[in-house]
């Protein structure tokens, strides 16, 4: 044997296997087996057999007008038959999560039906208290004779389901879709036809406090993976008949519900319909999260910066919604995705406007001020230390020098070295698991920063810049924008190294232009600030809630006024309000 030889068996391990070793490796050829074959040939006559029934029924139906051709499907007369589809479509009896009861409806003469749902996703104690026991008693009491066929299915769902919500389908893929997501399915005998009762009941947690929007002034509710409840806790707080959620599905396996909502009359028509349009438009088989349904629906999925907004307060969400907005709750996610977002939405908490407007616009000021230090300060110290250092005053240039002189490394690999430690610090601390988390990363950092120092690693100076800068990442309110704003910084690290001062103007310059750049949902990024004519008091700072008479200019809402010019008309200060306007 050659060296190549024994290179490849060191590299390839199949070449070393014996035949009954388990592998993967025939994976996307023929199934090796008969029972998967068997399987795939019964699927396949299954979706053709039901293909085949409803061309027929709709050609029959053709002339016969719209609700008969409604009501063609292909589903069959024959009760057992119909049993045997959905056993067969769900891997029946290998699937232990299909229920399927046969019963008896209790009628002169009886009528079988049978009951299909999924285990641990629909209610068993409404299933047996309003489906399973009218059906077998009530029917008796009320010396009920219905005749067989579409008669029976109409006083069944008239006279003894008393479940809130029952749908007809006539088609075995609405059924099964009304199974998996937690309805229970009952099948007549005689009838092509099936009634689904809403029975969901999903494993569900219950409503908590905000785990990254804290605020100390205001709600402290927040979403949980129920997109429904998410959809509950928004229209507590807007009780408006125009309020519209619309329900849409994504994801040919998961089959993920999206709530679309917004109000009528305020949100934009030509916003509500791209919204629309792109979400139906993914063709996938998964999706599972609003961080998974973001990218599909982004106008710059690659940008570092987030071109919607995640939010998990259900105060925020209405209140973007009151201008106009579109929010989408994505089952299982506990975060809604706000369509479209401005940069300085970034910057903003829902804080700014519970607290006095003063300390609302100090608190937004600090945010700037956090995202230039984040973004530039280890870039400056680079560029004054290395290129610059007659700009820096004699005393405080003698000090860093002699802080910097036991050094052994330049100030770019320090500081690089310090901040690749600090993200791992951060990432640790996250990840730890518990309330031990943010201790652990608490004392890494002290440790290994005294650490550091005492070895003569880096100048306590440095130590003072990565601190300052970690420290200022830390109070930009929203996480995937802070994750942008750190990968920039590195970016203008990078080309102050090389350029110093010229390169950080011309960095912070190609940062500008790529901001503007960007649009959300045909609204430019930087908007009211960049791209926009009307007023950005909004931004610039906090105005008072009963000075902000009208809706974003931007966002063209059908309504722009959100309440009456004079709003404190008690005031004798006021101005006298306007009888003419409107609120």
């Amino acid at each position: 044997m050659n060296v190549w030889d024994g290179l490849k068996r060191l590299l390839d391990p199949s070449t070393t296997m014996s035949k009954d070793t388990f592998s993967l490796e025939d994976q996307g050829h023929p199934p090796a087996s008969a029972e998967q074959a068997a399987q795939m040939v019964a699927d396949a006559r299954i979706h053709t057999s039901a293909l085949l029934t409803r061309l027929d029924r709709l050609a029959q139906a053709a002339g016969q007008g719209g609700e008969a051709i409604r009501q063609a499907g292909d589903l069959s007369a024959n009760l057992d038959e119909n049993v045997n589809h959905f056993k067969e479509l769900f891997r029946h009896p290998r699937n232990k999560d299909l229920i399927v009861r046969e019963i008896t409806i209790a009628t002169e003469p009886p009528i079988r039906a049978a009951l299909l749902f999924m285990e641990g996703i629909s209610d068993k104690q409404i299933i047996n208290g309003y489906i399973l026991e009218p059906l077998m008693l009530l029917g008796h009491e009320l010396r009920l004779s219905p005749q067989p066929g579409p008669a029976a299915v109409d006083l069944v769902e008239q006279r003894l389901l008393t479940g809130n919500q029952v749908s007809r389908h006539h088609d075995v893929s609405s059924l099964a879709e009304a199974m998996l997501a937690g309805d229970t399915v009952i099948l007549l005998d005689g009838a092509a036809v099936g009634l689904a009762v809403e029975t969901k009941d999903p494993p569900t947690r219950s409503v908590s406090d905000p785990k990254v929007e804290q605020v100390i002034w205001g709600p402290n509710d927040a979403f949980t993976e129920a997109w429904r409840v998410n959809v509950a806790l928004v229209r507590r707080r807007l009780k408006d008949p125009r309020l519209v959620t619309e329900i849409l599905t994504v994801g040919t396996v998961s089959r993920t519900y999206v709530g679309m909502m917004y109000i009528d009359t305020i949100a934009p028509p030509l916003l509500v319909a791209e919204v629309k349009r792109r979400i139906e438009a993914i063709k996938v088989d998964v999706v599972n999260g609003s961080g998974t349904l973001q990218p599909y629906i982004d106008d710059h999925p690659r940008s570092l910066l987030p071109t919607t907004l995640m939010t998990e307060r259900p105060d925020r969400a209405a209140a973007y919604l009151s201008e106009g907005h579109v929010v989408l709750f994505v089952d299982t996610s506990p975060h809604a995705i706000i369509c479209p977002t401005t940069f300085w939405a970034l910057l903003q908490t829902a804080e700014d406007y519970y607290l006095r407007w003063p300390f609302g616009t100090i608190l937004r000021y600090i945010r700037v001020g956090a995202l230039i230090i984040s973004l530039v300060l280890p870039s400056f110290y680079i560029a004054m230390v290395n290129y610059h250092p007659e700009m820096i005053p004699t005393e405080l240039m003698l000090f860093l020098a002699q802080s910097r002189e036991p050094v052994p490394m330049p100030a770019v690999v320090e500081l690089v070295g310090m901040e690749v430690v600090f993200e791992l610090i951060r990432e640790a601390g996250a990840r730890i698991p518990g309330v031990i988390g943010p201790t652990v990363g608490l004392v890494a950092s002290l440790v290994l920063g005294q650490a550091a120092v005492e070895a003569r690693i880096v100048s306590p100076i440095m130590i003072l810049v990565v601190a300052v800068t970690g420290l200022a990442s830390f109070a930009l309110p929203n996480y995937l924008a802070g994750w942008g704003i750190r990968t920039f910084r590195f970016l203008l690290l990078m080309a102050t190294t090389v350029l110093g001062f010229l390169g950080l103007a011309a960095g912070i310059h190609m940062l500008v232009l790529y901001a503007a750049s960007l649009r959300s949902f045909g609204i430019a990024y930087l908007t009211p600030v960049v791209a926009y004519a009307g007023k950005a008091s909004d931004v610039v700072y906090t105005p008072p809630l009963y000075k902000q008479e009208e809706r974003p200019g931007y966002m063209h809402s059908l309504n722009r006024r959100r309440q009456r010019e004079v709003v404190r008309t008690w005031d004798p200060h006021s101005p006298q309000p306007d009888p003419h306007q409107g609120g």
